[in-house]
């Protein structure tokens, strides 16, 4: 069969792993341009790009599929089918149309929950108990074309968005693994999204990670872990913005403070409802450390105040 793929970031990395593998003939890999990176600000090829010109793989990196010239060009691929893995581009109909089998897409989230860009980060602040990685067949609209396959997966109490990225980057490049053959012989049955329990993931707002201390300690270690490690949830200690990597809810039976008040001399921050204890974190210009190395040269007594305004 011949292939293509279009994918950008790590997480799309083992999905192409598995076409490398597969034996069929990948004749394009699609991916974003280069993007300033690093301390000397050097473009530097997205992971998917990286590794398929490893590979040997012709890497094209248009900054838009809708010209009319990258148009033609991938009509002129002659593909039997195109897998998508987040690629950062919508696709027009004349490049969902082209391949013989279409367009499929691998998106991390039970669809139609969390159709849109961010679906692993709003799924943990939610506080869903419950993931996985769809395979579906792309069409206009944003991912609301049919499943032809699906694997779940459930969200623990301590993960973070790092945690559930590479869990989902593995479980959907062997759902890929075990669905291309049926896929490719036409065996797969779709079904169609329902109307019923559509949310939209919108990408992560930089101004969502700021923690107000008012809300219950289960909604803010939700927030904490959905947004670990990028962009960081963030709140001011010692009158420093501290960003908070991982955190535990814990009771504050008999010790009633203010939210956002440290109730003891080992970060334990008062909530609108309970406390959490600070696990990791990282200071500005500083490595995450963990809690015990954090304290050894940042002074946090109990009765010290998180949050407040930022200077002016």
């Amino acid at each position: 069969m011949r292939l293509a793929f279009l994918g950008t970031p790590d997480f799309a990395v083992p999905a192409l792993n598995v076409l490398i593998d597969s034996g069929h003939d990948i004749v394009a890999v699609y991916s974003q341009p280069a993007r300033p990176a690093g301390r000397g600000k050097k473009p530097t090829p997205s992971p998917v790009a990286a590794r398929a010109e490893n590979a040997g793989l012709a890497v094209r990196t248009p900054d838009s599929l809708k010209t009319t010239v990258e148009k033609e060009a991938f009509a002129a691929l002659d593909l039997d089918l195109a897998v998508v893995v987040a690629y950062g581009q919508i696709l027009p109909k004349a490049v969902l149309s082209a391949p013989r089998r279409g367009c499929v897409n691998l998106h991390a989230s039970l669809l139609p929950r969390w159709r849109g860009a961010a679906p692993i980060q709003r799924a943990i602040m939610a506080g869903d108990r419950e993931t996985g990685v769809d395979l579906m067949q792309m069409e206009a609209g944003l991912d609301t074309g049919p499943v032809l396959a699906e694997v779940r997966t459930p969200i623990g109490p301590r993960d973070t968005a790092a945690d559930l990225h590479d869990r989902l980057a593995g479980l959907g490049a062997d759902l890929l693994k075990n669905a291309l053959p049926d896929l490719l012989a036409g065996r797969l049955e779709p079904r169609g999204q329902t109307a019923d329990g559509v949310t939209y993931a919108h990408k992560i707002d930089k101004s969502e990670a700021r923690l107000d201390w008012s809300l219950p300690a289960d909604r803010l270690d939700a927030q904490i872990r959905g947004l670990s490690p990028f962009p960081g949830a963030w709140t001011r200690i010692g009158g420093e913005r501290v960003k908070i990597l991982l955190a535990r809810p814990e009771s504050a039976h008999g010790r009633a403070a203010a939210p956002g008040t440290v109730l003891d001399d080992d970060l334990l921050i008062a909530c609108g409802d309970g406390a959490l204890r600070i696990e990791r974190a990282q200071r500005a210009g500083k490595a995450v450390m963990e809690r015990q190395v954090l304290l050894r040269g940042f002074s946090v007594p109990a009765g010290s105040r998180a949050g407040g305004p930022e200077p002016g």
